[in-house]
C-alpha cells in the first residue's frame, strides 16, 4: 500500500553483521533492521531455537500456555530491573513495540479510572503508529491524518524538568518516556530528568512508563537504558525503577515479539481477564527466539561488548570532519552532521556497502547488531569522509572535533 516507499535494495541473505542483495553486493548492516537484529543475521543459537520450537509446537491459543511463554516471562522479570522485579509484577507478551505500548496505554487508562484523565508525554516522542500509541507520538505528520486520536495526552518540552513539575498533578494517570528518543534523532534525556520524573510521578500517584522498545535488551550496554541512569538524591547509585517498561525490537532478534512489563502489584494488577488480548502475541516460536537472545547476550558478554564497541565507535565518529557531535549510548548512536545532508550521505554509504539511517536531516543513526566488532565499525569511520564529500559536505582537513558521547 505504498506505506514504505520504494525499497532501496532487495536483500536475500545475511550472516553476522553483513547482508547481501539480489545482485550479490555485500553490506555492513549498521541499522540491524532498525535496532532489531541483536545477534545479527542467521545466528546459530537463534536458528536452532526457532527450528526446535517450531518442530515441537508453533502456536497455541491463549486458552493455553507453553514452557517458552512461562520461561520468557520469568527471564524478563529477572532482567528488567537490577536485582529482579518486585512482587506482583506481570508480563503481557505482544507482537511488536506499538502493541506493547498499546497494552501500556490500557494499563494507564485503568490506573486513571475516570479520575486521572491526563497522560503526559514529550515533544519528539515516538511510541508507535497504532491509534493508542499514535496518540502518544508527537510528530504532527504521523498524527494529523488520523485525528481524532484517543484524548487526554499532553506533550511537554523535551528534557525540561520545570515544565514537567508545572504539568504534574494528582489528575495525571501517567508520564510516558523514552530514555533515549530514537526516531527524534537519538536524543538522550538530560542528566537528572528521569530521576526527577520518578520522584514527581511517585509524589502524585501517577505511573512512570518507560518505552524501551528501541533502547532495551542490551542496546545501550545495559539490559535496559534506564539501568544506566541513577537518582542523584539516592547517593548517585540508586537506579530509577519505573512502573511499566515496554520492549520489542531486539527482544526477538528478528522474530516479531513485544512485551509490556508491569512492575509491582499496583501496576501488575490493573488488567484482568478479558480486558486485553492477542492471538499471536508471544507465540512459542517468538518466545523461544527471545530466550535465545537473552541467553546469548549473557553467555557471550554482549552487554559489555556493546558498551565498549559503542564507545569506540562514538569517539571515532566524533573525530570525522563534518561531524558536529555524536549522541547516544552503546550501539544506539547518531552522528550529527555540520549540514543537513544525512539523506545524501546515507545513499552514498549504501553505494559503498554500509547500511545506516538518516534519522534527521542532519543526523545519521546507527543501531547495528550487538555482535558488531570494532574492526567492522572502523570500516564505517573510514568510509564516512568520502560519503560526506559525495553528499556535498566539504570541510577543511582536521575540522572534525571529538566529543564524548553521553
Amino acid at each position: 500500500m505504498n506505506t514504505f516507499g520504494t525499497p532501496q535494495r532487495v536483500l536475500v541473505r545475511g550472516e553476522g553483521a553483513y547482508v547481501w542483495d539480489a545482485d550479490g553486493a555485500r553490506y555492513l548492516d549498521l541499522l540491524g533492521g532498525i535496532a532489531v537484529n541483536a545477534l545479527g543475521h542467521a545466528h546459530p543459537a537463534l536458528v536452532q531455537a526457532v527450528t526446535e520450537q517450531l518442530g515441537a509446537v508453533g502456536h497455541v491459543s491463549n486458552f493455553f500456555t507453553t514452557p517458552a511463554h512461562v520461561r520468557l516471562a520469568e527471564r524478563l522479570l529477572e532482567i528488567v530491573t537490577p536485582g529482579g522485579a518486585p512482587d506482583g509484577s506481570r508480563v503481557f507478551l505482544a507482537n511488536s513495540g506499538t502493541e506493547a505500548n498499546e497494552a501500556a496505554f490500557k494499563l494507564v487508562r485503568r490506573h486513571g479510572d475516570g479520575t486521572r484523565p491526563r497522560v503526559l508525554a514529550l515533544e519528539g516522542a515516538f511510541h508507535g503508529r497504532t491509534m493508542g500509541a499514535l496518540a502518544l507520538t508527537h510528530k504532527a505528520a504521523y498524527r494529523e491524518p488520523f485525528a481524532p486520536l484517543p484524548g487526554g495526552v499532553e506533550f511537554l518540552p523535551f528534557g525540561d524538568v520545570a515544565a514537567l513539575a508545572d504539568a504534574m498533578d494528582d489528575d495525571v494517570a501517567a508520564l510516558v518516556l523514552e530514555p533515549i528518543q530514537g526516531e527524534a534523532g537519538v536524543r538522550p534525556l538530560p542528566a537528572g530528568y528521569l530521576a526527577a520524573a520518578r520522584r514527581l510521578t511517585a509524589d502524585h500517584g501517577a505511573l512512570l512508563v518507560l518505552d524501551e522498545v528501541q533502547t532495551g535488551m542490551g542496546r545501550t550496554g545495559t539490559w535496559m537504558a534506564h539501568h544506566g541512569i541513577v537518582d542523584p538524591d539516592g547517593g548517585g547509585t540508586s537506579p530509577v525503577v519505573p512502573d511499566v517498561v515496554t520492549l520489542a525490537k531486539s527482544l526477538g532478534g528478528g522474530m516479531p515479539i513485544g512485551a509490556a512489563i508491569a512492575l509491582g502489584g499496583r501496576a501488575g494488577g490493573l488488567l484482568g481477564p478479558g480486558q486485553h488480548g492477542t492471538t499471536f502475541g508471544g507465540n512459542p516460536v517468538s518466545a523461544a527466539a527471545a530466550l535465545a537472545v537473552i541467553e546469548t547476550i549473557e553467555r557471550d558478554g554482549l552487554l559489555h561488548h556493546a558498551a565498549v564497541t559503542g564507545k569506540a565507535l562514538a569517539d571515532a565518529l566524533a573525530g570525522v570532519p563534518g561531524v558536529r557531535t555524536v549522541r547516544g549510548s552503546g550501539l544506539l548512536l547518531a552522528a550529527e552532521l555540520e549540514a543537513p545532508v544525512a539523506k545524501e550521505a546515507a545513499a552514498a554509504l549504501l553505494d559503498a556497502g554500509f547500511i545506516v539511517n538518516p534519522v534527521a536531516p542532519d543526523a545519521l543513526r546507527v543501531a547495528p547488531p550487538l555482535i558488531l566488532t570494532q574492526e567492522q565499525a572502523a570500516t564505517l569511520v573510514d568510509a564516512l569522509p568520502a560519503a560526506l564529500a559525495t553528499a556535498g559536505l566539504r570541510t577543511p582537513p582536521g575540522a572534525g572535533r571529538a566529543e564524548e558521547t553521553p
